[in-house]
């Protein structure tokens, strides 16, 4: 069974790595990659300084604002794709997509957005995410046509 943790829990983890940056705590490993996101973020800072006013907060597309826990949510993601190189050559593609720009953070933005396309469409259309959905994407970002042999998804793989 995977680890599901609530909003709360996943927003809980947020708060709870900023303070102990700000206490000089030791980190576990995982809270050191999450801290080297929250730094890269300090439009976020007041908000992780806050948790009683923002652990139940909103953020809808109406409202003009990036969810700032999805964002950073993003970013924990693409590190850990990238850390085990889930699904297979996306630490090629991300290697290729910092060179290309100079710049990992925004590297990890393209990358964000071929992942936010693939959650969107599963949801939309229902099913898993499409592994060959978001390979494709970053692919396109780097001017990389489609892969020759499609890949098998895990939603497909028979029990």
């Amino acid at each position: 069974m995977l680890f599901s943790p609530s909003r709360q829990d996943a927003r809980g983890f947020f708060f709870d790595t900023w303070k102990k940056h700000q206490n000089g705590s030791v980190l576990t490993d995982l809270e050191k990659i999450v801290l080297s996101i929250l730094i890269d973020h300090p439009e976020y800072h007041s908000i992780l300084n806050h948790p009683e006013k923002y652990l139940e907060q909103e953020w809808t597309p109406e409202m003009g604002e990036t969810n700032p826990f999805l964002h950073m949510g993003l970013h924990v993601a693409i590190e850990e794709q990238r850390s085990i190189d889930q699904p297979f050559g996306i630490r090629s593609l991300y290697a290729q997509l910092a060179l290309r720009h100079g710049n990992e953070h925004r590297a990890q933005h393209e990358m964000m957005e071929c992942l936010g396309e693939m959650i969107w469409h599963a949801q939309r259309y229902g099913g898993g995410p499409d592994v060959n959905r978001y390979i494709s994407c970053v692919r396109g970002k780097l001017g990389m046509g489609e892969e020759e042999t499609p890949r098998i998804n895990p939603n497909d793989i028979p029990d």
